[in-house]
């Protein structure tokens, strides 16, 4: 696994922000079944909406022919449901994060979400009695999750996430980049989500590490801030977690200010990655904690 980091899906929410300005009001009405939902309101009107119905959303793009067939089917369908379920039109050009958090590899879209996780999805249009009767297939196999019937609902595992499904895939192909885009976009839509979180840390100190001259284990200058920051890395993914701390408490003691500063964040940022009941991290916390008192 190799290569820079792709921030390229972590763009700035300015155009989110104009999107959701210009949206209707009546849009976020709680009895609305059909929303135009942004990065900015993600949470609210897809991932707490479905605790309470079913929410289809549907990942389009103006420039998608297929996009503007769907959709209007998906509209109608909604209206005509009454309130069963929701519609939440996400447009990807304007909203990436969200498309990349659905790992979705185009457009048009469309994932089925209830109790917070989706159920069910398909890409492409669809005729409209064929996306009926995919509708009452989620309600007869996952209606029992949503609020009404939860008294019901079985012990079954819950299926898993799509989204971390696809980063995970990626990942295990060897495309870095990609996974560390995608589960940084779960991240950032969901804070709460522990295991992305987790993963983030992870592919950013791999990429980070990687790109280091193994050789600075060996000529780092004793003083050199960055020099020994990267040979600690170095050390660390070849797993040699004590040395590499011991590295790192060493510029601790022999730096000041900005640059004690430096050291000690990074050293923190490292206990990260382990379990922090594991012996070598409560040694290291001991020794950083007698170099800095």
């Amino acid at each position: 696994m190799a290569g820079a980091v792709d921030l390229s899906v972590l763009k700035e929410r300015a155009e989110a922000q104009r999107a959701a300005a210009s949206r209707p009001a009546s849009d976020s009405r709680p009895g609305a079944v059909v929303l135009d939902v942004t990065e900015l309101d993600f949470e609210t009107e897809i991932v707490e909406r479905s605790t309470r119905q079913l929410v289809v959303v549907d990942l389009w793009a103006s420039w998608s022919e297929l996009s503007t067939q769907l959709s209007p089917v998906l509209a109608r369908l909604a209206e005509a449901a009454g309130g069963r379920w929701a519609l939440a039109r996400v447009d990807v050009d304007t909203n990436p994060r969200i498309a990349q958090a659905f790992g979705a590899q185009s457009v048009p879209t469309v994932i089925a979400l209830i109790g917070g996780r989706p159920v069910a999805m398909f890409e492409g249009p669809q005729p409209e009695e064929q996306i009926r009767g995919w509708i009452d297939e989620i309600f007869a196999k996952a209606g029992h999750l949503l609020p009404e019937t939860a008294a019901t609902a079985s012990d079954d595992e819950p299926e898993q996430d799509p989204r971390m499904a696809a980063a995970e895939e990626l990942m295990n192909s060897g495309d870095l980049d990609g996974a560390l885009a995608a589960y940084r976009a779960i991240a950032e839509l969901e804070p709460d989500n522990v295991e992305a979180k987790s993963v983030v840390r992870n592919l950013e100190f791999v990429t980070r590490a990687q790109a280091h001259d193994p050789e600075i284990v060996n000529t780092a200058a004793p003083g050199d801030v960055d020099a020994q920051l990267a040979a600690a890395d170095v050390l660390l993914l070849g797993q040699r977690p004590e040395a590499a701390f011991d590295r790192i408490i060493e510029l601790v003691k022999v730096t000041r200010d900005d640059d004690r500063t430096r050291a000690r964040a990074r050293l923190l940022e490292l206990f990260e990655l382990f379990d922090p009941a594991e012996p070598f991290v409560t040694a290291a916390r001991r020794k950083l904690a007698t170099a800095l008192y």
